[in-house]
């Protein structure tokens, strides 16, 4: 099977917070060893930073927002109104999370910007990415029997052959300067290069892309348009 280095998508965190943390050693992790031991990573790191130190003073959450037990929420970090950042989820410095979005148990690097009804589930987004708005992120099959208890393990193409994930939870790596437009689908089972832009419209998943890629949909002026045929009623 071939290797995913996180390190080579997404920077870790070097300074603040998260430093004497797991999620320090982020760069070496290979991507499934860190899926298989995410959460136990989480809890080390909720160990070092015992209440009320796991959101930052400095940190601005909006009263309407919704932030679960064991976030992580780092200095300079926003989350606007009506959003919703959920268990085993950590928000690295500068973050800002926008107007109804929804961070399950996801990593969001330093600077990382998400406009506004994001939805993120069990993903990993590098440092200065943006995502524009209406972007979602799934983490499970829709060919599992019952998508609430989900049993298919996530796979995806990459390089030298097919990604094991050794999950049935997983949505997407999303590199550094990551950026994206609006209405668009991800996942599960993704891996997006450094600096990559993503088109709106767009619906991906199942594959790795390299660095700086473009990702685009067709055009609208390229939709095909039919009549439908008269009926007796018309």
């Amino acid at each position: 099977m071939p290797r995913l280095r996180i390190g080579d998508y997404l920077t870790a965190p070097s300074a603040g917070m998260l430093a004497d943390t797991p999620y320090a050693d982020l760069d070496d992790a290979e991507l499934a060893d860190f899926l298989a031991a995410w959460e136990d990573w989480h809890r080390q790191a909720l160990a070092r930073l015992p209440h009320p130190h796991r959101i930052h003073p400095t940190a601005e959450i909006h009263r309407t927002a919704l932030i679960g037990e064991d976030v992580i929420i780092g200095p300079g970090v926003r989350v606007w109104e009506f959003s919703t950042v959920r268990a085993g989820s950590v928000l690295s410095a500068g973050v800002s999370v926008g107007f109804n979005c929804e961070v399950t148990r996801s990593f969001l690097g330093e600077g990382t910007i998400l406009g506004h009804r994001i939805g993120l589930n069990r993903t990993l987004v590098g440092d200065e990415a943006h995502l524009s708005a209406n972007v979602t992120v799934a983490a499970i099959s829709m060919w599992s029997p019952h998508m609430s208890m989900p049993e298919r393990e996530i796979r995806f193409r990459a390089p030298g052959g097919i990604y094991r994930c050794g999950t049935p939870r997983f949505g997407a790596l999303l590199g550094d300067g990551v950026q994206t437009g609006n209405n668009i689908s991800l996942g599960p089972g993704l891996a997006i290069g450094r600096y990559s832009r993503i088109a709106s419209g767009v619906t991906l998943a199942g594959r790795t892309l390299p660095e700086r890629s473009i990702v685009t949909a067709p055009h609208t002026a390229e939709a095909r348009v039919r009549r439908r045929p008269r009926t007796r009623q018309a």
